[in-house]
């Protein structure tokens, strides 16, 4: 029996539309696909009648032995692929954004398995387009730092770097920070970033019940704590990380406000 090839696809922030349609046709033709907790319901009912479906999801201090849980998925898609069966591993927004993809990829090939990696747009891109945030601009940001809230336990050099990124002029988009938001932004006043620093938070990119939520760098915590806002979030801050829409009018404001997102699939069957 032959040895396939897995397919490691990035599944997009949420909507079953901003899907690749490589990434669709891998799904429709999967024998076995791995997916994310964080790949919701929609895009699952993509996947062929005949596959199935395994939920390998990952989520941080749900007390699990996270390497533990990666190397049974790694084992899963090695077993698979040797049956001669098709395997997808469906992993949230891009596989190599904060996705444990290039470690997947290292297992696989370290056993001689052939692997196909689709890219998928990750969440904070797709944040930033679908409520008109700019992370770079030209003449303003040409530059943007990607990171996690673990951002917070960073030492002072890492976090320093980081801090000087966005002292020149750079944007940040960071990725599960939720529960770090409050000292990171600490920190990042400390080494001399304004408090008044235009923050945006996104909870649900893409899906149905996105919400923004914006503030700054002083009060975006304590907005978001009080709103009990809905994870997946991310956030984006930079001096210019403001939506257009409130360019054009009075600037940001310290309060929150709701976004909800349209997708044509998420009022119609697929």
């Amino acid at each position: 029996m032959s040895t396939l090839p897995v397919t490691i696809a990035g599944a997009g922030p949420g909507d079953p539309e901003l899907l690749t349609m490589k990434a669709y046709k891998r799904l429709k033709a999967a024998d076995l696909v791995l997916h994310d907790a964080l790949v919701p319901p929609l895009l699952l009912n993509l996947v062929s009648s005949e596959a199935e479906l395994v939920n390998v999801g990952k989520r941080c201090e749900d007390g699990q032995d996270q390497e533990i849980r990666q190397e049974h998925i790694n084992s899963l898609m090695i077993k698979t692929a040797r049956s001669g069966c098709r395997c997808v591993r469906l992993k949230a927004g891009d596989p190599f954004v904060f996705g444990r993809g290039v470690e997947e990829v290292r297992a696989l090939l370290e056993q001689g398995i052939d692997v196909e990696v689709i890219p998928g747009i990750t969440a904070g891109i797709a944040a930033a387009d679908l409520l008109h945030i700019p992370l770079t601009e030209r003449n303003r940001m040409h530059s943007v730092v990607f990171c996690t809230g673990h951002t917070a336990r960073y030492s002072k050099s890492q976090f320093g770097a980081v801090a000087a990124q966005l002292l020149e002029g750079s944007s940040m988009v960071m990725y599960m920070g939720l529960s770090g938001l409050e000292p990171v932004a600490a920190r990042l006043i400390e080494l001399g970033i304004s408090p008044g620093m235009p923050v945006c938070a996104i909870s649900q990119v893409s899906q149905p019940r996105q919400q923004l939520l914006y503030g700054t760098l002083a009060d975006i915590g304590s907005i978001t704590r009080q709103s009990g806002m809905a994870t997946p979030v991310v956030f984006i801050m930079g001096e210019h990380c403001i939506p257009v829409e409130r360019t054009l009018s009075s600037g940001i404001a310290a309060h929150p406000g709701l976004k909800v997102y349209d997708s044509d699939i998420a009022t119609k069957p697929v």
